[in-house]
């Protein structure tokens, strides 16, 4: 089971066991992340799971499409390592991921 580090503005970090298959989203959602809220389920239509995706990671997951980038123009503190959270599939390659979150 993959462990994803979700990381808060004072650096705290929680980490939460990860199920393969699910999104960062879902599985932050699933385990009471605060400031990842996915009200739109993971339909990509609210940038409510917008997260930092920085360093090494970035390599490891896809590019993100047309429709995640217009998406995370609406977003106030866009940074060039943001990403929807609801896009980024958990696999064992991302074991240790750390996701930032605004």
């Amino acid at each position: 089971m993959p462990t994803v580090h979700y990381i808060f503005g004072d650096d705290t970090v929680h980490s939460v066991d990860a199920v393969e298959g699910d999104t960062l989203m879902h599985s932050a959602v699933r385990n009471g992340i605060p400031g990842i809220e996915g009200e739109c389920g993971g339909e990509m239509s609210c940038a409510t799971c917008h997260v930092y995706i920085e360093g090494e990671w970035r390599k490891r997951i896809q590019a993100p499409s047309d429709d995640e980038n217009d998406l995370l123009e609406m977003v106030d503190e866009l940074r060039p390592v943001s990403r929807l959270a609801c896009q980024i599939k958990i696999n064992a390659s991302l074991d240790g991921v750390q996701v930032r979150i605004p």
